[in-house]
């Protein structure tokens, strides 16, 4: 079972791949894109694709960018903090209250 899931999962990464090429090679006329003031850019629509692409994944890294650097933080602190011992003792009273459902 754990093969054909991971046969399955293959097939579809290839089903991608080959879909995303033939859409690649099927778009290669130029294509316009207009800018401020008049200016424009010229290029092949697998470019102007990949680019978008490219741009929106550099987008989502730099918004990621604080969380990630928050959690780093978080981590360092916890790194820091001595172990607990045997005489501390647990909780037991709940740390938040019944929600009342």
């Amino acid at each position: 079972m754990k093969n054909l899931v991971r046969l399955l999962k293959w097939l579809l990464k290839a089903a991608i791949f080959f879909t995303l090429f033939a859409f690649a090679l099927n778009n290669q006329q130029d294509a316009v894109v207009h800018f401020f003031f008049g200016t424009q850019w010229r290029a092949p629509m697998v470019l102007l694709i990949l680019s978008a692409f490219a741009a929106g994944l550099a987008l989502g890294i730099l918004g990621m960018v604080p969380r990630w650097w928050k959690h780093r933080v978080v981590a360092k602190k916890a790194q820091q903090l001595p172990p607990p011992t045997a005489t501390d003792t647990p909780r037991t009273e709940p740390i938040a209250p019944p929600h009342g459902l």
